[in-house]
């Protein structure tokens, strides 16, 4: 049985969903593994491109936009190996990385998940782990991010410096998530309430409610370019990212749920004005 299947989903993002698959043929990991792509209805030619220049490649067309959670069980289900690998279409993995990460893995067997450390194209590190989301995790993780991104001194050392340490976290980015299939199995895949945005940080959750771990490992780095395919329809975007934070605080945060949905409300009626 092939040991490791790399699952990549792809919306209209053809150049860098070549990109990926580009720089996984020219530095395959070693581990024994698939790679299928599951598009989600493109229009940017996507799947041809797949077809013609990478025939060994799975791939799924689905005859509309799935979302990001749905899609990815679709290539779940339809491969039998040990591991899986999630991995988006704007991300760039070095050669030995994925090895190395299915190696992290195993060196911890009380670990359902593990996750790398993400860059950008220029080196810049990627906050892609955190504390569960509530409130106030968010704000901080708000503060964190945008204070990194402007390079404020005492928040990005703060941040180069949790993400030199390998630990235990609630949860990794779902851009480069490797998952033993028992566990992804357990918990029921993803959830495809989830459109797009928190899916990684629910099946992380479900996983350690099931006693299990969440490694974040920094000795792997995987380049991500991130998001590219939502900049060409940022309406769309946005209502994703609406309609899944709700649904997340639903499930996990209840009594926050009216609040957050009048929070959500307040903003779509202020930027319509």
């Amino acid at each position: 049985m092939t040991e490791l299947a790399i699952i990549i989903v792809s919306y209209n993002a053809r150049a860098d969903l070549e990109a990926c698959l580009t720089q996984l043929h020219n530095a395959p990991p070693d581990v024994c593994h698939t790679i299928v792509v599951v598009d989600n209805d493109s229009s940017d030619g996507s799947s041809d491109a797949v077809r013609t220049r990478w025939p060994k490649v799975t791939l799924i067309t689905a005859e509309n936009n799935l979302g990001y959670a749905r899609a990815n069980n679709m290539g779940i289900r339809a491969t039998e190996s040990s591991l899986v690998l999630l991995l988006n279409s704007d991300t760039l993995p070095p050669a030995g990385a994925i090895d190395q990460l299915v190696t992290a893995l195993k060196a911890s067997p009380e670990a359902a998940i593990a996750g790398p450390r993400l860059v950008d194209a220029a080196g810049r590190l990627e906050i892609s782990f955190g504390p569960m989301l509530s409130p106030f995790q968010e704000l901080w993780q708000k503060c964190l991010v945008r204070g990194h991104r402007r390079a404020l001194p005492v928040i990005t050392e703060f941040v180069e410096k949790r993400a030199r340490t390998e630990r235990y976290v609630d949860w990794v980015s779902g851009a480069c998530l490797l998952v033993r299939r028992t566990d992804a199995d357990a918990v029921g895949l993803l959830d495809e309430r989830f459109f797009l945005y928190t899916e990684d940080v629910d099946f992380c959750a479900a996983a350690r409610a099931l006693g299990r771990r969440v490694l974040f490992t920094p000795t792997v780095e995987i380049v991500h370019l991130r998001g590219r395919s939502g900049r060409s329809n940022p309406a769309a975007r946005a209502a994703a990212y609406r309609q899944s934070h709700l649904a997340f605080y639903l499930k996990h945060h209840p009594g926050w749920y009216p609040a957050i949905r009048s929070y959500h409300w307040l903003r779509d009626h202020l930027s319509a004005r």
